[in-house]
């Protein structure tokens, strides 16, 4: 059953309940969620969004709250989505992320959810794009993510983000060698958080060296470094210009990044619809089947794989004739 259209309306006007119930409606990855998407869509594509990056211990959710403070100062509505690793209880966000901002919670300018990964690689909840399209719909002019924190995996805020901040802290040592390879390729801003402690200047020449190493093609944009305290608030400020100042260049570039964005949201989309599709048109047995004879090398992933796209289609095709 679709959700009344009083929801989206709501949604629209702003209303933090209807907010707080369309995001829950879009984690439940139900036809209802689909539905409230459609509606929402066309109200949608004018927050920005600002994706926040890094290895766990780094600060990220003390500088989204310093980023909160400033965003607010300049009177701009602003929603936040903290990806916490998932409860081994309830399924549901650890919430250490929200109770951290909870200093918000009565300003009405602000929006903050925890979100669960549940199981979900990459930084993110599968439904992170769709409470992003949510809070976009609400008037959030500026939309924080916050990835989960597990590390060189976590590449896939880049492709959700207008802005991607990555996130590190002095005494990383070897493990800046490792991000390298990971989360040092998708930042357009790069902060050394807790700047306070001793080996800042060093994890920033770290950091400056890497960026050294990475392949052109953003343009003449060179990432900064920045260094911040955000338990104090240092720095915060200036790193807010800097976004700004990206914003600002990458305007032009924002139709075709957006673009990006959207093609790897319908493939993903498409690819999740499809293995759904095989689960109903194959519930006979014969997806477990085609693993028994993989398993016993009786036949080889590629032709199963094309068998079973050739019969979830025949199937498929023969049911809507009916």
């Amino acid at each position: 059953m679709p959700p009344d259209r009083s929801l989206a309306d709501r949604v629209i006007a702003g209303d933090p309940r209807a907010v707080a119930r369309a995001i829950s409606l879009v984690e439940a990855e139900g036809p209802e969620a689909a539905s409230l998407v459609r509606r929402l869509f066309g109200q949608t594509g004018r927050a920005t969004l600002i994706g926040v990056t890094g290895a766990p211990g780094t600060g990220k959710s003390t500088l989204v709250d310093r980023l909160i403070g400033v965003i607010r100062r300049n009177e701009r509505r602003v929603g936040v989505l903290a990806v916490d690793p998932t409860s081994p209880f309830s399924g549901g966000a650890m919430l250490g992320d929200r109770v951290r901002m909870s200093g918000h919670g009565a300003d009405p300018g602000v929006f903050i959810r925890s979100m669960a990964t549940r199981g979900q690689l990459g930084g993110l909840s599968r439904t992170t794009a769709d409470a992003a399209i949510v809070l976009d719909a609400a008037g959030m002019e500026v939309v924080l993510v916050e990835t989960v924190g597990v590390g060189q995996d976590e590449v896939e805020i880049a492709a959700t983000a207008d802005v991607t901040i990555v996130l590190l802290a002095p005494g990383g040592g070897d493990e800046l060698q490792a991000l390298k390879a990971g989360v040092m390729e998708i930042g357009d801003l790069f902060v050394v958080n807790k700047a306070d402690l001793p080996g800042a200047d060093r994890a920033v020449q770290a950091v400056a060296a890497s960026l050294a190493l990475r392949e052109p093609g953003r343009g003449d944009w060179q990432p900064p470094v920045l260094r911040t305290a955000a338990v104090s608030g240092s720095g915060v400020d200036e790193l807010w210009r800097e976004i700004e100042r990206f914003v600002d260049w990458s305007a032009l570039r924002r139709r075709t990044r957006r673009r990006t964005r959207e093609g790897a949201r319908l493939r993903d989309l498409l690819a999740r619809r499809f293995l759904r599709h095989v689960d109903e048109v194959l519930a006979d047995g014969t997806f477990a089947r085609a693993v028994d004879a993989v398993s016993a090398r009786e036949l080889d992933p590629y032709s199963a794989v094309a068998d079973l796209m050739e019969q979830a289609i025949s199937r498929r095709s023969g049911s809507d004739r009916q």
